[in-house]
């Protein structure tokens, strides 16, 4: 089989992509991605003389570059990684998010429907909002986005349902729970926290820090999409998460304690506008394909932990170059604010 997988340089994508390569060598893997911040070659560096694996650069909003790649591949399946994914950089510049996450997602399923390609599209469990009280999602429900961010994914998802039923295209969809794991750039909350605390840099805890999310490993992520595309319903939606949940705060400690720092690295910062309380996914549909998450999520955020203790040489040159910038214009205020 041979695969496009878009963003598969970034962090969720590459790590499928290690996956996949390990589990199906037989098979041919085309990583295309536009190597924005987020997407490095280096996520990967170790694979690209794998024969099995090759990469172009290029935007999924270039219909024509799309559409080439595929007949250049004779591509059987798309799996759509390709996103801005971080909510703050969201706010902060909200129409790059409708570029790519909206118009190249209906991009691909042009493509898709003009060639006759299975695409599957990687999404969010924040499409759902804010999860009230004791409910946890299920696929049915309502979209309820809150953010520029997830309302352009809820959108997305809604493209490539409505491209199933006007089309019949054949199409799956996974939200994934808050992954973390190896590869995820800094801006993201384990990782910016992981690395703060190895430099001794305070941990900018957006407000009381009592959200709620299901953190969950990007292996378990992999073998989820692995299942829905090897066993799962066309035309579905999957949750991938482990059902289960915990406080930011609680999240903060599992990295303190794992790095042995002391809990005086916290500060609690001024929220983010629309911050939403609580994710919580029910994951039945998925398990009921004989899918099991290896990690729960104590688990999960202590491997990436480690994974950052171990690798400062991957995160270092990012920490002292662009992300300078983002990481002052999005807490130097904030962290000068308690200082003062």
């Amino acid at each position: 089989m041979n695969l496009l997988v878009t963003g598969g340089c970034g962090f969720i994508g590459s790590n499928f992509v290690r996956y996949w390569l390990e589990h199906h060598p037989e098979d041919q893997v085309l990583v295309y991605d536009k190597l924005t911040y987020a997407g490095r070659r280096e996520n990967l560096a170790d694979l690209w003389e794998d024969p099995q694996l090759s990469l172009v650069v290029g935007d999924i909003g270039d219909q024509a570059l799309v559409r080439q790649t595929c007949l250049t591949q004779a591509t059987d399946l798309i799996v759509n990684f390709a996103a801005e994914t971080h909510v703050d950089q969201s706010i902060l510049g909200p129409l790059v998010f409708t570029d790519t996450n909206i118009r190249g997602t209906h991009v691909l399923l042009e493509v898709a429907r003009e060639l006759g390609i299975r695409l599957h599209h990687i999404s969010t469990d924040e499409v759902y909002g804010h999860i009230r009280d004791d409910h946890q999602s299920v696929e049915t429900d309502e979209l309820a986005p809150r953010s520029p961010y997830a309302a352009s994914k809820a959108a997305a998802d809604q493209l490539v349902q409505a491209y199933a039923i006007t089309y019949g295209i054949p199409v799956t969809i996974t939200r994934g729970a808050n992954n973390v794991g190896p590869y995820q750039y800094p801006e993201k909350a384990v990782p910016l926290f992981s690395t703060n605390a190895i430099l001794g840099e305070p941990l900018p805890v957006y407000g009381d820090g009592q959200q709620m999310r299901d953190y969950a490993h990007v292996y378990d992520h992999c073998t989820g999409i692995e299942a829905v595309l090897l066993r799962g319903e066309i035309g579905q939606v999957y949750n991938v998460g482990t059902g289960r949940e915990m406080t930011n705060l609680e999240m903060v400690d599992i990295v303190l304690q794992t790095l042995g720092k002391e809990q005086s690295l916290i500060r609690h910062v001024l929220d983010r506008p629309g911050h939403d309380r609580r994710y919580s996914m029910n994951v039945d549909k998925l398990r009921a394909l004989g899918w099991e998450p290896r990690y729960e999520p104590r688990q999960a955020v202590a491997e990436a932990v480690r994974w950052y203790q171990d690798n400062q040489d991957w995160w270092a040159p990012i920490r002292s170059g662009e992300f300078r910038d983002y990481y002052e214009k999005q807490y130097a205020e904030r962290l000068a604010g308690l200082q003062g």
